[in-house]
């Protein structure tokens, strides 16, 4: 959520089941401001996948929003984050197999 062009807080699914769900509240009665997290932890478009992924686990957090300047730029999810490492894992191994058996 933004306020005036800064990130204020986000509201995920998880905000919802937790905040809302779990404690009997209805959707109609409760404002996204109320429940939306508000300690929101964010990172550079030049963060690292391996510091985004150490980021989102000591935090217990799925997703990341990017900012650059103060200013919202995107969002990562842990889902775009596996994806990122398996495709980098998945490329060494099909280099290390071309090297060992000795195609180029």
């Amino acid at each position: 959520m933004l306020d005036g062009g800064e990130l204020v807080g986000m509201f995920s699914e998880r905000d919802y089941a937790r905040k809302v769900a779990l404690l009997g509240r209805t959707s109609p009665e409760t404002l996204v401001g109320e429940i939306m997290t508000t300690h929101v932890t964010s990172v550079r478009p030049d963060t690292s996948i391996v510091d985004c992924m150490e980021l989102m686990s000591e935090k217990h957090i799925r997703h990341l929003p990017v900012c650059e300047g103060g200013d919202p730029v995107g969002l990562i999810s842990i889902g775009d984050v596996v994806k990122a490492l398996l495709n980098e894992k998945e490329f060494l191994i099909r280099q290390l197999e071309k090297y060992i058996s000795g195609s180029r």
